[in-house]
């Protein structure tokens, strides 16, 4: 069994060029994704006067998510790897492919992405409001953060096996468009429910925007939790000692 040996990593490494470049990929690929993501579901709400909350709005929400995350995944992969979510970059942590310096860099560049995308939204709507997350009628916290778990579990799962294993081989575009693939069907899944994040940077922006906080602890300790799991069970049961692949000695 591989056991994950974690980097700390160091102030210089925080402020290397190259780590500053793969922040910057970051806050764009965000960005990308957010705009998308929150603009389409501001857009059907505007088109069929509040009808968001709907199953085709549940649909149209998982496919433009979906779609978006695909690219931004996709255009981030070769300068930061793509991650586009603080939990999976968390995930990536606990796997040691990524250092405790260079994640907290991420986690700044990704939540800076999602604020920004949701204060241009706000501005080129003329003003419509960027919802925050929330809970559906009947759903108590506990309930969300088992939701947020599992379908993070799912998604940083998804990451693992199709792009972070070394035994994974060429397999191209499959692993950005696996991970757009698993965040749609989780939203279809979740979303009637808790609004299926995943991400904290995804329900961070709106939050900023929209100055809502109610019960946003969830959308960070449950993400963190299920990504943290699938990186475990996936390192201790299915990466062997011999492929596995250490952050290299400088980075640490």
């Amino acid at each position: 069994m591989a056991i994950p040996r974690i980097a700390v990593g160091s102030p210089a490494e925080a402020g290397h060029p190259d780590t500053l470049k793969a922040a910057l990929a970051e806050f764009i690929s965000m960005l990308i994704f957010v705009f998308a993501g929150e603009g389409s579901g501001m857009a059907f709400s505007k088109l069929t006067d509040g009808g968001a909350a709907t199953p085709a709005g549940l649909v149209a929400a998982a496919l433009s998510h979906g779609l978006a995350l695909f690219v931004a995944v996709s255009v981030g992969a070769n300068i930061s790897g793509g991650h586009v979510n603080p939990a999976v970059t968390f995930g990536l942590f606990l796997g040691g492919k990524i250092s405790l310096a260079k994640s907290v860099i991420y986690w700044i560049a990704q939540c800076l992405g999602a604020v920004v995308a949701c204060l241009l939204l706000n501005f080129s709507t003329g003003g419509l409001p960027t919802s925050a997350f929330a809970l559906s009628s009947g759903v108590g916290v506990w309930n969300a953060v088992v939701f947020e778990i599992v379908m993070t579990f799912g998604l940083v799962y998804t990451v693992y096996a199709t792009a972070v294993d070394p035994k994974k081989g060429d397999i191209g575009i499959i692993a950005p468009l696996a991970i757009g693939f698993i965040v749609g069907a989780n939203i279809l899944a979740g979303g009637a429910f808790d609004g299926a994040s995943m991400n904290p940077a995804v329900s961070f922006g709106p939050a900023v925007v929209s100055w809502t906080w109610d019960n946003h602890w969830i959308y960070w300790l449950g993400p963190f939790v299920g990504a943290g799991i699938a990186s475990l069970i996936y390192h201790i049961v299915f990466i062997q000692p011999e492929n596995y692949e250490e952050l290299p000695s400088s980075a640490r």
